[in-house]
């Protein structure tokens, strides 16, 4: 198969699923420019791919990669932006209203939960809970061990749960 019809078939299958990662993990503003920027180094380095992960795994390390480069750019213009009278006067990480109306009351307390956790919790609660992969899986997109993996979902429930307000104990 051409390289130009395996990444248009994991594009099908798998960008909805590095979409919402990117979207809990940067925001909705930058969610579908970074989406189109996996896919493209995802093509640029398909010789690079071996074929020991599964396909998705390796696109959400890509994913991951390209969100962590994204945030230190955004720590880096930080002081741009603060400059008065830029032509620019932008939320950077924010939600708009528009976005904000489009999330309902839970899934909104939830995002910003997660925004006010450590980024390792906030990664691992993404790709185990929320976009359900295996420990395996999980630790093959962070590149960490399986023990590490499990360890560190166990405190990052716990770490959402305080940052929830322990809300989800009283469901239980």
């Amino acid at each position: 198969m051409s390289d130009k019809k395996v990444i248009s078939a994991w594009f099908h299958q798998y960008s909805d699923d590095i979409y919402h990662y990117l979207i809990y993990r940067i925001g909705y503003q930058e969610a579908e420019d970074l989406l189109q920027e996996v896919f493209i180094r995802a093509w640029n380095n398909l010789d690079s791919y071996q074929g020991d992960a599964n396909p998705k795994t390796w696109l959400l390390s890509i994913a991951r990669n390209i969100a962590i480069d994204q945030f230190r750019n955004r720590k880096r213009s930080f002081w741009k932006k603060m400059i008065p009278f830029e032509g620019k006067h932008e939320m950077s990480g924010k939600d708009t209203p528009e976005s904000a109306l489009q999330m309902n009351e839970e899934k909104r307390e939830i995002y910003h939960a997660l925004r006010n956790i450590k980024v390792n919790y906030r990664e691992v609660l993404i790709l185990k809970g929320i976009q359900e992969l295996s420990v395996r899986e999980t630790a093959e997109a962070l590149n960490w061990s399986e023990n590490k993996v499990r360890l560190t979902y166990f405190r990052a429930k716990d770490a959402l749960k305080k940052e929830l307000g322990g809300g989800m104990d009283r469901e239980a």
